[in-house]
């Protein structure tokens, strides 16, 4: 039997949030619904006529990679100046970015692998290479220096058995970038042994903090022009279409998706009929960039609420301020000691009805990350304001009894 280990975010998630009055446990821009699409379609009739559509289609199983309109859109996604096209062929659907994932990890990697892990992440992309009888070294971001990842300890992990360097960018749960250059590197330092690069880009392209002019704008790391590179993404996070159930998985080696696909079938057939035309929706132009704008600016107003917020209670609290992704990492302290971060939590929850993530609990391994909590600022301004006040009401009068670690 394989051993896989507790998947603790949403464990933790799944057995409290029937509890929470204010949720800032998720990380995903807030949920829009299909009639919300018509909004962001550009005044077009698309929706109605998509759905007029699906209403009359029989419901077989579909391209067996997902349908060609919705790949297109997909690899148009990933086009710039600085690469080739990707071929849609390139491109396999999938229910969501953590089957993604699932596949890419399960389909590559097995006993006598090596893998580096970018770290602190989601708990997916380091335990599901152990389960699958992988050797994983983490490498840990500096949280010090602003969560840098130093590329001399990338040269040090790795070993003539490395065959996949795991990165996420923009980074869950810091909300942190890796900035082109330090990509440009770490391409180059995996061409040395053809190492696969797989990036989870979940949150690409929702750089809320850094300017769109800026020459170390995160690209896709499918633009650096490495074949050995796999990108997963999905509707949930940047597009705030969770419920679609819509990802996928893009490389510039058609070998890859072949074995991705392979596995693929041992778990399911195809996509859901009704998610990909609606999905295609989503992606096409111009509704695709103004679904990004809506959260960009959702993100850009939330995080000085958050950051207001810090500022108030900056001798108990702190932060990395975060580039990426409607998601930061809180630091709690009491006398320069960092709290309990589940107990805290725990008690938040209990008194005050505030959702968090703890940090040790659920992105720590053995002692890392003690007193940090995930809090998750892509819901509507007015509930996150709404939470914070009740966060603080907890700070006022319940937290000199929250122990430290």
């Amino acid at each position: 039997m394989v051993k896989i280990d507790p998947f603790e975010v949403d464990h933790w998630i799944l057995t409290r949030h029937a509890r929470a009055k204010h949720s800032l446990a998720h990380s995903y821009c807030a949920s829009l619904s299909i009639n919300d699409l018509q909004s962001y379609s550009g005044g077009s009739n698309d929706v109605n006529t998509s759905w007029a559509s699906l209403l009359s289609k029989p419901m077989g199983y579909g391209p067996m990679q997902g349908s060609e309109d919705l790949r297109s859109k997909i690899s148009n996604l990933y086009s710039d100046k600085s690469s080739e096209d990707l071929p849609i062929d390139n491109i396999v659907t999938t229910p969501g970015a953590s089957l993604a994932n699932f596949l890419v990890l399960f389909a590559l990697l097995g006993p006598g692998d090596h893998v580096v892990v970018q770290y602190p992440t989601y708990q997916q992309l380091y335990s599901l290479p152990a389960s699958v009888g992988a050797d994983v070294s983490l490498w840990k971001a500096k949280e010090n220096e602003g969560w840098r990842l130093d590329l001399e300890e990338l040269k040090q992990l790795i070993k003539p058995n490395t065959k996949m360097i795991v990165i996420n960018n923009p980074v869950n749960p810091t909300g942190a970038a890796i900035p082109r250059m330090a990509l440009e590197a770490i391409v180059e330092i995996a061409k040395e042994r053809s190492i696969i690069i797989f990036s989870d880009e979940v949150y690409y392209p929702l750089f809320h903090s850094i300017e769109s002019t800026d020459r170390e704008l995160p690209p896709s790391i499918l633009s650096l022009g490495y074949e050995n590179t796999i990108a997963t993404s999905s509707l949930s996070k940047t597009y705030s279409l969770p419920g679609f159930r819509l990802g996928w998985i893009a490389s510039r080696n058609p070998s890859y998706i072949d074995t991705c696909v392979n596995a693929r079938s041992y778990a399911l057939i195809t996509v859901s009929q009704v998610d990909e035309p609606l999905a295609s929706l989503a992606l096409g132009a111009p509704t695709v960039q103004n679904l990004i704008n809506r959260n960009l600016a959702l993100s850009r107003h939330n995080v000085e609420v958050v950051q207001s917020f810090i500022d108030r209670n900056s001798t108990i609290s702190e932060w990395v301020r975060p580039v990426g992704g409607p998601i930061g990492f809180i630091k709690f302290t009491k006398s320069g000691r960092p709290v309990d971060d589940a107990e805290f939590c725990t008690r938040l929850l209990d008194k005050k009805g505030v959702l968090l993530v703890p940090g040790k609990k659920c992105f720590g391994d053995g002692y890392d990350y003690q007193g940090y909590v995930r809090l998750g600022f892509g819901v509507r301004t007015e509930d996150l304001e709404a939470a914070l006040d009740a966060l603080q009401r907890f700070l006022d009068e319940d937290y000199a009894g929250v122990p430290v670690v």
